[in-house]
């Protein structure tokens, strides 16, 4: 959005090229964040299906799990999947605000509500379409040393090594294993995202607080959009966590869980209901700044795009 005789205006941007805006954007966010991913994840599978006090706790917070990934793995062990986490955010992010940018092109999110449907809909075939890339990243983020392991460890020495091990032990059906996982997480927070973004920043630019056109306008909304993506998605980012990293049968079945609800119950059942929110400091750590990140990109890189396509 930018400014024009006083009221905001939509920016003309055609959707392949926000395909490659929103993969771009992404991108770049994902380069400082995915530290915090890596230590969410190993927060998320801690404990798995066992009740508090009964596992040794290898991460007790943000700080501390970060100092246990480096003495374990080094520096370079904060970048763990960062390869796969990248063609995730490429190929997820980019469909995403694909879709999004018709959906504003066709009118639908000028509807009632309309901001929030376009956004669940372009999340769930933006997961779809980046669910063996986020498999592949789950694993890699997972493997480290046996004396701080948690969860199933998968072993795979490369992007590439695990897309093709995969491929090869549960054919390509197996790249989309938890994906019935992915798809409502990501509804979930694109819907609070592009909805919550959308209105922020709107309420945001009309209080006048920055100058006309400032990019703090797109900060200050990803900040407010960072608090509903947290709360919203993290119950659905542990289930879907847990779907991708679990082990399975020679069939390709999940020996932990059957499906979302069956992985949703038992979590709550036997971990305790706050172990849908295990992870949730780093997941909003990961979440806020992304979101700010991802989201400030793409408005910037929009609003360029759209100023050198009317030059």
């Amino acid at each position: 959005m930018e400014t024009s005789h006083g009221r905001l205006a939509v920016l003309s941007i055609s959707p392949p090229v926000d395909f490659v805006l929103g993969a771009t954007a992404c991108c770049m966010a994902c380069v400082f964040t995915n530290p915090l991913e890596v230590v969410k994840t190993r927060l998320q599978l801690q404990g798995e299906l066992r009740s508090r006090g009964t596992y040794p706790r290898h991460y007790r917070g943000v700080l501390q799990a970060v100092v246990a990934v480096i003495q374990a793995d080094g520096l370079r062990g904060l970048q763990k999947g960062l390869t796969a986490g990248l063609l995730y955010q490429g190929l997820m992010n980019g469909v995403r605000f694909c879709f999004y940018s018709h959906a504003e092109d066709v009118g639908l999110t000028q509807q009632p509500g309309g901001t929030v449907a376009a956004g669940a809909a372009a999340g769930a075939l933006g997961a779809f379409v980046g669910s063996p890339a986020y498999l592949v990243k789950t694993h890699l983020q997972a493997q480290t040393v046996a004396a701080i392991a948690v969860g199933h460890q998968h072993n795979h020495q490369s992007v590439s090594g695990a897309f093709e091990t995969i491929y090869k032990k549960q054919g390509l059906l197996g790249l989309w294993r938890g994906v019935n996982g992915a798809v409502p997480r990501v509804m979930v927070g694109s819907a609070a995202q592009l909805a919550t973004f959308a209105s922020a920043k709107e309420w945001v630019w009309k209080q006048k607080w920055f100058a006309e056109g400032s990019w703090m306008v797109a900060l200050a909304g990803g900040m407010i959009s960072s608090v509903a993506v947290a709360i919203a998605m993290t119950p659905f980012d542990v289930v879907s966590t847990r779907l991708y990293n679990q082990p399975v049968d020679e069939m390709g079945k999940g020996k932990l869980y059957r499906g979302f609800c069956d992985c949703f119950a038992k979590v709550s059942g036997k971990e305790g209901p706050l172990a849908l929110y295990k992870g949730l400091g780093p997941a909003y750590l990961r979440l806020g700044p992304h979101t700010i990140l991802s989201l400030l990109f793409w408005d910037e890189l929009r609003k360029f795009t759209n100023q050198h396509q009317g030059s």
